[in-house]
């Protein structure tokens, strides 16, 4: 999802390959949530929309704003459960292993994809709430969207080198929000997993 436009082609990544690597991670997700039946159910709910939504779009061929409030809604949700569950697991862990190393990443990529779909939720609600980068000079959906996916992960790790601002005050406190969850991850989970992993090492 991250680095496919730089494999391949960056129109048909946007295309037909992304789209099908999200599907892909919905899956993943029921497999991840298969001990909590509701949320596994939840999971296979939002995999079967999501499916209906991007054959309804490949099939005719029409981009609806309301197909797109769906799939952004309920890939938005699916990362918040999936991040949570990351999250709690690592948490619970007794004994750290390469599994929880593992995961430790994932929950991390989970809270920049998280990022990234508050970041569009904002723009397609309020069209030109970030500027700057290819965002000024660009209006195709496909360089938006690799743009605010971009502008998440920066935001995130807060490394903030100001290319893209956020203009408008939900998008500001849209991008306060992932810098601080970004922040508490990393001084938080990430102090916990080292720590339990110092103590096993000393035990």
């Amino acid at each position: 999802i991250l680095f496919g436009s730089l494999v391949v082609p960056a129109l048909f990544f946007e295309n037909v390959l992304e789209p099908i690597i999200f599907l892909a991670n919905l899956a993943s997700g029921v497999l991840l949530l298969s001990k909590l039946p509701k949320f596994m159910w939840l999971c296979i709910g939002l995999l079967i929309i999501n499916s209906l939504a991007l054959a309804i779009t490949t099939v005719f061929h029409e981009q609806s704003m309301v197909l797109e409030f769906v799939r952004v809604g309920s890939y938005f949700l699916f990362y918040l459960i999936v991040t949570f569950e990351i999250i709690r697991q690592i948490w619970d862990v007794k004994k750290v292993s390469k599994n929880v190393i593992f995961g430790l990443t994932s929950g991390y990529l989970s809270l920049g994809l998280l990022g990234f779909f508050i970041c569009l939720g904002v723009e397609m609600v309020h069209p030109h709430s970030f500027d700057g980068g290819l965002l000024a000079i660009h209006e195709d959906l496909e360089i938006r969207t690799e743009q605010l996916m971009y502008y998440s992960f920066v935001t995130l790790m807060t490394i903030g080198y100001g290319d893209i601002l956020p203009i408008t005050d939900l998008a500001q406190k849209a991008s306060l929000l992932i810098g601080l969850v970004g922040q508490f991850y990393m001084v938080i989970i990430t102090a916990v997993v080292v720590g339990k992993f110092i103590n096993q090492r000393n035990g």
